[in-house]
């Protein structure tokens, strides 16, 4: 419960932040977008793959994205916070690669739908590989309740990409595998038996006792023999 609660408080932020940021985008005339969107093949936009994902085009844009980022991203940040973040930088290195790489020439790419996507993949990579039903299930019920969005009313957003679509993707199945459940193999414990313990505590009634002169408790035991105990 506790990384459950950790991730929705996590994912509200995140979705603040970007409506924030879309609130100062809108308020600049979206000059955001240009200074920080991903323009192919510009050394100078390499960077900006890190903050493109917080931005967005316009109110349709961002609404469309917010429903499946936080479903998505709070299905992904339940199974761990600290794991999350490493999934959240690998995919938008490989979404951001994806689009500066391929994109077509002059096209400015932002949204936060790659990060979707890689948040869909490495949840249903994780079900897969961890063979957790739940999770893999719980994945195909979301991409199919958000398949119009996914599908039809984001590609249709001027500069969103599919090629920043697929590289989130392929990002969030390599972060299932990367962050999946290491099980480690139970060796037999093959250290020998501890010798049997000689003293008078572990004997077992009927033991034989030692009563010879080497044993210094041999005069007690010859006394106790006599008297029949």
């Amino acid at each position: 419960m506790d990384e459950a609660r950790k991730a929705f408080f996590l994912m509200v932020g995140f979705i603040g932040l970007i409506w924030l940021l879309q609130v100062a985008n809108w308020a600049d005339h979206y000059h955001l977008d240009a200074s920080f969107g991903i323009l192919p093949r510009n050394l100078g936009h390499l960077g900006d793959i890190f903050i493109a994902p917080f931005l967005h085009f316009s109110w349709d844009h961002i609404e469309g994205n917010s429903g499946p980022l936080f479903v998505f991203g709070l299905l992904a940040a339940y199974r761990g916070v600290t794991k999350f973040l490493g999934v959240t930088l690998l995919v938008a290195i490989t979404s951001g690669l994806a689009a500066w790489l391929f994109q077509g020439n002059g096209q400015l790419t932002v949204g936060a739908s790659g990060l979707i996507f890689g948040y869909f993949g490495y949840v249903l990579a994780r079900g897969l590989i961890d063979r957790n039903l739940i999770d893999a299930l719980a994945a195909v019920v979301m991409a199919l309740s958000y398949a119009y969005i996914l599908t039809v009313a984001i590609p249709g957003t001027p500069g969103v990409s599919w090629i920043d679509h697929l590289g989130g993707l392929i990002g969030g199945l390599v972060a299932g595998w990367i962050f999946r459940t290491r099980r480690r193999l139970r060796r037999a414990d093959r250290t020998p038996p501890p010798p049997a313990d000689s003293s008078a505590s572990s004997r077992q009634p009927g033991t034989a006792v030692d009563v010879t002169s080497a044993n210094p408790r041999a005069d007690l035991h010859r006394e106790l023999g006599e008297m029949g105990l």
